[in-house]
């Protein structure tokens, strides 16, 4: 199976993504991806650009958006965790457009929107979850050493994405990456969710 990659943050992640979408797609072609995944943060601002950039290098667009969770409700602390959504199908756009809409609308946190747990349920429809590697509530789990609490929002992802939810390892360099994955993938193992 090719290589995909599925997290990739453009302009439109204005804080955070360096790469111009105008580049993006000519990059993947020239390096043989046949799907490139843009998740920026908390915005499709990008979504039709970059589906017609992709389209036209012969590229398949996976649309989806990186999102700011709320605390699950036991949190000890009021700190936000990640969370990435791909678009599955139309139904799923129109989801996480409400998603974002409601969190930007309802719910802004520290200058972030973020997503409640109750709107996941309510609107998950059609959309795929990644886990947000280390720095979801599963990976900010694990690396606190608090093993049945990561096994607690797994479940409760795998529950509300039923057989669309994925367990997120990253290796990019950071110190976190290497920890995260050797305490994220007995735990897929135990769960039986599928690693991307």
């Amino acid at each position: 199976m090719a290589f995909v990659h599925l997290r990739t943050h453009t302009e439109f992640s204005v804080v955070d993504g360096t790469l111009r979408i105008d580049e993006v797609a000519p990059a993947a072609k020239a390096d043989g991806q046949v799907a490139l995944g843009v998740t920026d943060l908390s915005n499709l601002f990008g979504a039709i650009k970059f589906y017609k950039a992709c389209r036209g290098k012969g590229v398949k667009p996976i649309i989806g958006v990186d999102v700011w969770m709320d605390p699950l409700p036991d949190a000890a602390d009021r700190v936000p965790t990640r969370l990435a959504l791909l678009v599955q199908d139309k139904q799923g756009y129109l989801n996480l457009s409400e998603l974002l809409g409601r969190s930007w609308t309802k719910n802004v946190q520290r200058a972030q929107a973020w997503v409640r747990w109750d709107w996941l349920q309510e609107l998950g429809g059609g959309l795929i979850a990644l886990s947000g590697a280390d720095m979801g509530a599963v990976g900010q789990a694990l690396l606190g050493g608090d093993v049945p609490r990561a096994e607690a929002a797994a479940r409760e992802l795998a529950r509300i994405f039923p057989g669309r939810f994925n367990l997120e390892l990253q290796r990019a360099g950071l110190p976190s990456h290497e920890s995260h994955v050797r305490a994220t993938v007995p735990l897929a193992a135990r769960l039986q969710l599928p690693v991307v």
